[in-house]
């Protein structure tokens, strides 16, 4: 089935100060709210304060799409969230969202992300290199 063109261009934006209401609402659309902690208000308020960079996705003044990275913008990038509305999936925009979030970078910065299960095969399709020496150190004894 072909994708329908959209009605008008996706705009894209570096959005520092974007709300936790509408950051939630497209977590919930793009499905990874159930890995984050939308019931928390304050704590995602403290996630997008805290991060380093925002990229969004906007149809027609609606949130559409979003990348909130930690980074420092000299050595490391970690995109924490990538999310985008399902109903818009398979259009490019979580692709544009990470390469505008890559070249807000500096020369030679290193860009990672963990992905959620379900979301391997888009990264990999993507064309992105897995790195086998990553870690998660939260539950060290």
């Amino acid at each position: 089935m072909a994708v329908q063109p959209l009605p008008q261009p996706i705009q894209y934006a570096v959005e520092p100060d974007l709300s936790a209401d509408a950051f939630i609402d497209v977590l919930h659309r793009s499905g990874l709210a159930e890995r984050r902690p939308v019931a928390d208000v304050p704590r995602v308020e403290a996630m997008l304060r805290n991060a380093g960079l925002i990229v969004t996705a906007r149809l027609d003044g609606a949130l559409v799409g979003v990348a909130r990275s930690v980074t420092d913008f000299v050595y490391c990038c970690y995109l924490s969230d990538l999310a985008v509305d399902r109903a818009l999936q398979g259009r490019g925009i979580g692709k544009e969202l990470m390469r505008r979030t890559r070249d807000a970078m500096g020369d030679g910065t290193m860009c990672l992300l963990l992905s959620a299960p379900k979301a391997v095969t888009f990264y990999e399709q993507a064309g992105m290199k897995r790195h086998e020496q990553a870690f998660l150190f939260t539950d060290l004894p």
